[in-house]
């Protein structure tokens, strides 16, 4: 059995902890490492190694900063397949995704690259005769970063670290106890490429500890990554202790199919929307709003194309879905479908009982449809996060849109239509911070912010894209004034009077 170490100073450090985290393959169901929840006492001192590594790196220049991010990018792109495998193994992703997840590391760090331009302020000559000022972006020190299990390389070390880093901040990194070793793997990329000490510490520690990130005066900011309540509770606390926070939480989006919709196309992007990851992401499409009229078709068509997806280890380069991530979970959703069933939704298609032959004890669980879900029932409603989906059935584009509105979740939403009017009416009418048209998952590249809204995100500024270099940055206007000798010779003492 593996024990995992955390990442500090550059180095990986065993921990004095008597706790653990198991860490499993979800392909057999076998458990392949332990992982530490380190120390109250360890997790101060990680934070004070990240204050030491920002007052030296901080001091760099932004272009010889992205210097070494330019060498993490080419270090990624090395390791590609090496990655791609230990996320698949220690994640579940079938080899695609969990290749689709490292790739948008390397996004999200080639985003980072360009600090130098994003990090630019503002200026301005004589904002009052002889007076100039000039708008500079700093950055202000140690960060915490909190990340969920389900993109173990793509949310810590796409969406917080590069951009935290490149603009001259520490990171503390919380990563998932359950899926760690992929975040630990590229932290030892970034020491090869020359990053100093301290600027990036990877951990893990439970609740109690996590507190520590919320409260220590030493954190300027947190990103979250997680479930509503986890990240109401972080964004209330971090706040009232001064810091700046991005919350980013659960989802239940929604696609409207109009019956002018290509329904080949249309049901081949809801597989893949739908099932993809297992459905456990945030960008996840688990329902379906169809218009009544080419319901029954569309329905079919997701059902015959939904039994043809092959489920089986991650790691198979065949495989169109692999488990989810542990036996919990599998729990979890497996209580969902039969809450589905209680509440009256018509299940057309059972993934409850799937083996796949030579890993009986994987965490499995086969694509599910549920149809004639009503918005009475919470299976329509609240985040199952697995690969469950749910029809509901309107009349119209009115009656859809309002019934996509009135969820409390707002993370994207998607319309299926030929019709220009009817694809601009939703545009500027729907709540989902992230909009697609006949696009199942509307997540922009990372020029671009990740936008939830409502209980989807908590907090000012997105991550990525602009949103990701005002939230790691502080702005300080400095106003200047040169006098010359005549100013100097005539020198008084006055009171301003109001004017400019």
């Amino acid at each position: 059995m593996k024990i995992l170490k955390y990442f500090t100073n550059n180095q990986f450090v065993e921990s004095k902890t008597d706790k653990y985290y198991d860490v499993f393959n979800p392909s057999t169901g076998e458990q392949i490492a332990k992982c530490p929840r380190i120390t109250t006492e360890e997790v101060r001192q990680v934070i004070e190694n990240a204050q030491k590594g920002y007052e030296v790196w901080s001091s760099m220049p932004v272009t010889r900063r992205v210097q070494v991010l330019y060498k993490v990018k080419q270090l990624l792109e090395e390791n590609l397949e090496e990655l791609t495998i230990l996320l698949a193994t220690e994640h579940g992703k079938a080899y695609r995704e969990a290749q689709g997840d490292v790739l948008k590391a390397i996004e999200g760090t080639d985003l980072a690259i360009h600090t130098p331009v994003l990090m630019q302020g503002d200026s301005l000559m004589d904002t009052s005769r002889g007076y100039d000022t000039v708008l500079y972006r700093e950055p202000l020190g140690v960060f915490a970063g909190i990340a969920p299990f389900n993109f173990p390389a793509m949310i810590p070390m796409g969406w917080m670290a590069p951009n935290c880093i490149a603009a001259g901040n520490a990171m503390v990194l919380k990563v998932s106890g359950a899926t760690p070793m992929s975040a630990l793997r590229i932290a030892e990329l970034y020491r090869e490429a020359g990053l100093p000490d301290g600027v990036l510490n990877v951990i893990s520690c439970d609740r109690v500890d996590t507190k520590e990130l919320l409260t220590n005066p030493l954190i300027k900011g947190i990103s979250f990554v997680g479930s509503t309540k986890v990240g109401k509770f972080i964004y209330k606390t971090g706040a009232e202790h001064g810091k700046r926070v991005q919350a980013l939480c659960e989802a239940k989006n929604h696609a409207l199919v109009l019956e002018d919709a290509a329904l080949d196309r249309t049901a081949a992007g809801i597989i893949n929307a739908a099932f993809g990851c297992a459905g456990e992401r945030c960008m996840a499409l688990p329902v379906v709003v169809a218009q009544e009229s080419i319901a029954d078709q569309l329905v079919a068509k997701i059902k015959e194309l939904a039994q043809k997806i092959k489920v089986g280890p991650a790691y198979h380069k065949e495989t169109g879905m692999g488990p989810v991530y542990s036996q919990g979970h599998k729990e979890s959703v497996l209580k969902w479908i039969e809450k589905g069933i209680e509440e009256g939704a018509k299940l057309i298609l059972d993934g409850r009982d799937i083996v796949v032959e030579g890993y009986e004890n994987g965490f499995y669980i086969g694509p599910t449809v549920f149809d004639h879900v009503t918005e009475d029932m919470s299976i329509g409603q609240e985040e199952i996060f697995g690969p469950v989906l749910c029809i509901k059935r309107v009349k119209n584009f009115e009656e859809g849109l309002k019934i996509m509105n009135n969820n409390r979740f707002a993370n994207g939403s998607v319309i299926y239509t030929q019709s220009g009017y009817y694809s601009r009416e939703f545009a500027r009418n729907t709540h989902g911070g992230m909009v697609g048209i006949n696009v199942g998952i509307p997540v922009p590249i990372g020029i671009f912010p990740f936008c939830g809204h409502k209980d989807s995100f908590f907090g000012d500024l997105h991550c990525l894209g602009k949103d990701a270099y005002r939230f790691y940055t502080e702005s300080k206007a400095v106003t200047t004034h040169w006098f010359d000798e005549e100013e100097m010779k005539n020198t008084q003492v006055s009171t301003w009077d109001g004017t400019i």
